[in-house]
């Protein structure tokens, strides 16, 4: 490599080239980002209702099958009025 450098001028150091390489994953990296948080959301959406159906879904083993009653109470609202007065009774 030959160097110019008149009497004035300090030597630069050289910049890195980019390649087109680099353009494209970039440009490849702003496309998923929106992937990204849209799977993430999805995802928490689906660990939420999951727990909320686990939770439901032992209520109602613990209502059917060791409390004894019969399934078709399980679903009516009265039902769970009564379980919620007893858990937060004064």
């Amino acid at each position: 490599m030959t160097e110019r450098t008149t009497a004035g001028e300090e030597e630069r150091p050289e910049r890195p080239r980019r390649s087109r390489v680099q353009d494209k994953s970039k440009s490849v990296n702003k496309t998923r980002r929106p992937r990204r948080r849209l799977r993430s959301l999805i995802i928490t959406l689906l660990v939420i209702l999951f727990l909320f159906a686990a939770g439901f879904g032992g209520m109602v083993f613990g209502y059917v099958v060791l409390g004894k009653q019969s399934w078709t109470e399980v679903l009516e609202w009265s039902t769970w009025r009564h379980v919620y007065d007893l858990v937060f009774a004064p």
